[in-house]
């Protein structure tokens, strides 16, 4: 009887949501791992920036504090090539799944751009493909130091 009454009072359960899906970051993942055994040294070099995602408001001003900064691009290469000193890429998941690129993001590929680097959107991993091939088949850009 006792059973009964429990499930007669208890509360319903709400139906779960579906878990979104990390469409960009599986795309990355695989990214790097190509960029691993197609271009060995890139990979040793490249890093990714994480500054997207959702955080507890404390830990999210604490990351600001330490100098995570809106924009920044999600790949950076630190190869220099044909006359660039380094490669950004603003990464982003294949369309349909592409999300917009925001104003700050562009605001950053353009202020590295103008400081020597090469800065481009990528959407989906075999755009981002095309460009490492591209920038990786350029000649070392030759440091003179004074």
């Amino acid at each position: 009887m006792g059973e009964a009454l429990l499930k007669k009072w208890k509360r319903p359960s709400t139906p779960r949501r579906a878990p979104s899906v990390d469409y960009e970051g599986m795309e990355q993942t695989a990214l790097f791992r190509w960029l691993q055994v197609r271009h060995p040294l890139a990979w040793k070099l490249a890093y990714h920036v994480p500054n997207g995602g959702h955080r507890v408001k404390a830990v999210a001003a604490k990351l600001k504090a330490q100098g995570v900064k809106a924009g920044v691009s999600d790949f950076c290469l630190p190869m220099a090539r044909g006359g660039w000193f380094g490669l950004y890429i603003e990464f982003k998941a294949t369309p349909p799944h592409a999300a917009p690129v925001s104003d700050s993001q562009t605001a950053f590929l353009m202020a590295v751009e103008q400081q020597g680097y090469m800065a481009i959107v990528c959407r989906g991993m075999d755009e981002a493909m095309q460009v490492i091939d591209g920038y990786m088949a350029h000649s070392p850009t030759q440091a003179v130091k004074a």
